[in-house]
């Protein structure tokens, strides 16, 4: 009896020791099939159907995506969208690296002082951003029109916020002061990567600045480089809050300044109709997938030609 009981024992040990593991990642697996899993399902089974509100359920099969494809407002959406991506890739990296390397120069006191200020924009929210780039931008007495006018003559008048040509440009000069300090802090810590013993043995063996640059400091960060392009492409088709409270809800003039996620915004809560919002959100996740991967391939790509 005490050795039934003995084996009895460690057999119950036994299990409670298999078990253990996942008792500690349940309280993980529960939170994320309450706030992950079952909305996503539920967004996926949601663009099968027309909606009028909540309880309104009108199954259409594939319409909602045939109506998203074939509406002239999306494409609109999503050639902005992807003019501020190309944009906030071409134009606001290349800068945030710019200044990564003026900081990481030296041994200045002040260089703590100025990451802080070129990164403290980021701090605030892009509702805030918005609403401060609406006083920046108007005609005659806005600081930005001002100082463009001084610096060039030009743009004293201009209505950038009614001008459709000029809405998209006002949201990447807003964006560009937001965001160029907080990528600029990722390429900094990059920057820490590169061996500094193969940075002087260049310059010993006369290389200048940008055959150091490119050679040397450009494969060292290019893991954070990569990282940020990919970061802020994804960011760049999620953009919704700037514009949103830049233009004042309207999206601008001729819907000019409408995003891919405005649209879904318009669409499932301005129109009552959440399965095509819940249509266009599966169109921009799988957008965004295909660029990540082109990316990903891209820079594999350079790495192996590297």
């Amino acid at each position: 009896m005490t050795k039934i009981s003995s084996n009895q024992s460690m057999a119950s040990f036994q299990k409670r020791r298999r078990a253990t593991p996942y008792m500690f990642l349940s309280p993980y697996i529960l939170t994320t099939c309450i706030f992950f899993l079952y909305p996503l399902m539920s967004a996926l089974i949601l663009t099968f159907y027309q909606t009028n509100g909540p309880k309104s359920k009108i199954f259409v099969g594939l319409s909602n995506f045939y109506y998203v494809l074939t509406d002239a407002d999306f494409h609109t959406a999503l050639k902005n969208t992807t003019i501020f991506a190309i944009f906030s890739i071409f134009l606001q990296l290349p800068l945030s690296l710019g200044l990564a390397l003026l900081l990481n120069k030296g041994k200045d006191k002040l260089k703590g002082f100025f990451r802080l200020m070129i990164f403290s924009p980021n701090l605030v929210g892009q509702i805030f951003v918005g609403v401060m780039f609406t006083v920046l931008f108007v005609p005659r007495f806005g600081l930005f029109n001002r100082f463009v006018h001084t610096l060039i003559g030009w743009g004293l008048e201009k209505r950038w916020l009614e001008n459709p040509h000029l809405v998209m440009p006002a949201i990447i000069i807003a964006n560009i002061w937001m965001y160029v300090g907080f990528n600029m802090i990722y390429f900094l810590a990059g920057l820490q990567n590169v061996d500094k013993s193969l940075v002087e043995a260049a310059k010993i063996d006369g290389a200048n600045p940008w055959q150091v640059f490119w050679n040397i400091t450009m494969p060292s960060i290019k893991p954070v480089a990569t990282f940020v392009v990919i970061m802020s492409t994804i960011g760049s088709y999620q953009l919704f809050e700037l514009p949103f409270a830049l233009l004042k809800s309207k999206f601008g003039p001729a819907n000019s300044g409408m995003t891919i996620v405005g649209y879904l915004y318009n669409q499932a809560f301005n129109s009552g109709d959440l399965g095509i919002g819940a249509a266009v959100g599966w169109i921009l996740a799988i957008i965004i997938f295909l660029i990540s991967m082109a990316q990903i391939k891209i820079s594999g790509t350079l790495k192996e030609g590297m």
